[in-house]
């Protein structure tokens, strides 16, 4: 199965871009907890940024981040990634 463009993916999927401060803070709490992820990056990628618009309502916000139970973190804080994993 594709993790890729799907509300239900197998692992978690992070769609962000290089210079995004709230992107850069997920990725930490990632793997400051060995919490396997896949980035998908939004530059120059057609596909991934109408996915995250679609998935957001026209916007592309980000970190958008979708987990295997079907939910959907948008610009999460350290606080709403440690709940969210607890």
């Amino acid at each position: 199965m594709s993790d890729l463009y799907t509300l239900n993916p197998s692992q978690i999927v992070m769609y962000a871009t290089e210079t995004c401060p709230d992107c850069f803070r997920a990725k930490k709490f990632f793997e400051s907890r060995s919490i396997p992820y896949l980035r998908v990056g939004l530059e120059d990628n057609e596909e991934a940024a109408e996915f995250v618009m679609q998935v957001n309502k026209g916007l592309q916000s980000v970190p958008t981040i979708i987990f295997p139970d079907g939910a959907i973190l948008v610009e999460p804080s350290w606080a709403e990634l440690s709940a969210k994993m607890s």
